[in-house]
């Protein structure tokens, strides 16, 4: 900071004069000086205002107090919003022998292009490798399910329009 000199009129009884701190006070509101000191004779004025910026002030640091252990009230027990599946009744279906194909990710499995189209594949079809054997939509997005082997379609595992998850078996392919 720079100190300057300046000439201000002032009276013998009032050294600054009432008009030249207010005017003192305005230059200092509208500049990015915090702290000023006048002196004139025997007289001094310092004048302060806010803290400095780009200046931290720190406090002694204190010991960390360990928070207190709370114990864990006894609650009722929370029932799922999503109830699972029901279990298919009768007894549990075997799978054949042969290569199952898997969902690839997950969402909602079509077995046809569209509504009023026939299905892909048909248990009993015949496939090649590269065949759409389902459509599986993930968010607003349809993603062809292609065979991994050539065979015959032996069992259909999941229903069109049905939501599968990641590794899910969708169908049963038996080599040919």
């Amino acid at each position: 900071m720079k100190d300057e000199t300046t000439e201000m009129p002032a009276d013998q009884n009032d050294p600054f004069g009432l008009s030249a701190v207010r005017d003192l006070l305005q230059m200092l509101e509208q500049s990015d000086v915090y702290e000023i000191t006048i002196e004139r004779g025997n007289s001094k004025l310092h004048v302060k205002r806010g803290q400095p910026t780009g200046v931290i002030y720190s406090a002694p640091m204190s010991q960390p107090v360990p928070a207190p252990i709370a114990t864990p009230l006894p609650t009722a027990p929370v029932t799922p919003f999503v109830q699972p599946p029901p279990a298919p009744e009768g007894p549990p279906v075997e799978m054949p022998a042969g290569h199952t194909i898997t969902a690839p990710m997950v969402g909602t499995f079509y077995a046809a292009p569209s509504p009023k189209d026939k299905p892909f594949v048909q248990e009993g079809d015949e496939v090649r490798v590269g065949d759409t054997v389902g459509i599986i939509e993930a968010m607003k997005m349809m993603n062809e399910i292609e065979s991994d082997v050539a065979g015959r379609v032996a069992r259909i595992l999941v229903k069109n329009g049905q939501p599968v998850e990641y590794g899910q078996p969708l169908m049963v392919i038996e080599p040919l």
